[in-house]
């Protein structure tokens, strides 16, 4: 488990995807925001989704993605 993994939503696959595209912190994931990270995981993985997204942005807000 990875550091990233240690937030809300994060699981392994979410984790690996978001190393692939550069970003292996939490602090690299605050410095890039929801929108940019979830923009260069679509960039590699076109099925990303709106819940994607949201799971990115409650992941720095450290709330599940669903509330």
């Amino acid at each position: 488990m990875g550091e990233l993994q240690a937030l809300a939503n994060i699981g392994a696959k979410l984790e690996k995807q978001l190393e692939d595209t550069g970003i292996a912190t939490p602090e690299a994931l605050r410095a890039a925001g929801s929108r940019q990270a979830w923009l260069n995981i679509q960039a590699i993985d076109p099925s990303a989704c709106y819940m994607r997204l949201c799971a990115l942005e409650g992941a720095l807000q450290g709330v599940r993605w669903h509330d």
